[in-house]
């Protein structure tokens, strides 16, 4: 399964763009990531619009410390679960809420909650 299709990868380039001329901006997440064996879950905001390597999320590998930062996606790719599975895409996933609020929430439980 392509992680990043074409269409996600414009609309974190978009969001990373609108991100660029407005530092308030809070988009909401454009993609959810997981690992199917573990409890590593990504929740993608935006995408540098020079480096599209270079992705803006709520990240949690699974250990209970949810924050929102920088990753790569060339990283996320790289990751195994306990039983060798890759990363793979939510596909029902829809953000109904800006990525600040899922962190807020996720802070709280000390897990993603989407």
């Amino acid at each position: 399964m392509q992680l990043i299709t074409d269409e996600i990868r414009a609309a974190l380039a978009a969001n990373g763009q609108r991100f660029q001329s407005n530092p308030d901006f809070d988009p909401h997440p454009v993609v959810k990531l997981f690992t199917p064996d573990a409890a590593a879950t990504w929740l993608i905001a935006s995408a540098e619009p020079e480096d599209p390597d270079l992705l803006f999320g709520l990240c949690d590998l699974g250990v209970g410390f949810p924050e929102l930062g920088s990753v790569l996606l060339s990283e996320i790719a790289s990751v195994r679960g306990r039983l060798g599975l890759r990363v793979e895409r939510d596909l029902a996933f829809k953000a109904d809420r800006p990525i600040s609020a899922y962190a807020r929430a996720s802070t709280a439980v000390r897990a993603i909650v989407a």
